[in-house]
């Protein structure tokens, strides 16, 4: 987080994991939850990261975190594509690969595009709300302060 707002890291030392994330993870992958995560990279269509740093940084994730596919979006918002958060592909590709029904299904995220995205997709919604400064999403089905409290409530639905 930089100035408010989110900001990716640009090299794998950089990567954090804030507390409570693995754990949270790992009790929903214990409940049976297929965990998919979908992630705008538009800063390689820019050229300012190269695909090869997101793609060590997801398999730096990936050897941490109990997640079963990462999928990305490479593309800048003028490339008008159909994967880029708010619209859903992303989620329609991993629920194709893992027979996953969307309508049973929980898109969490912490950025208007993440909420819209799963709103589009027929997924409950729940916005983790780490009080960036920027644009909120207009409606979701859940709000939290942590991804603790999104497993929570998950499971408490489930």
């Amino acid at each position: 987080v930089r100035d408010g707002r989110p900001y990716p890291p640009a090299i794998v030392a950089e990567v954090e994991i804030l507390p409570g994330v693995v754990e949270a993870l790992q009790r929903l992958k214990m409940a049976g939850f297929v965990l998919i995560v979908v992630s705008n990279q538009p800063d390689v269509a820019r050229g300012t990261t190269p695909q090869e740093t997101v793609e060590a940084i997801n398999a730096f994730l990936a050897n941490r975190l109990p997640v079963d596919r990462f999928i990305m979006c490479y593309h800048d918002s003028a490339d008008n594509c159909d994967c880029r958060k708010p619209r859903p592909g992303m989620l329609f590709a991993g629920a194709k690969e893992f027979d996953v029904d969307l309508s049973s299904s929980y898109m969490v995220g912490d950025l208007w595009r993440d909420v819209e995205a799963g709103i589009a997709a027929g997924c409950k919604t729940i916005f983790v709300d780490y009080g960036y400064d920027e644009k909120r999403p207009q409606s979701y089905d859940y709000q939290v302060f942590s991804l603790q409290e999104a497993a929570i409530t998950i499971l408490m639905e489930d």
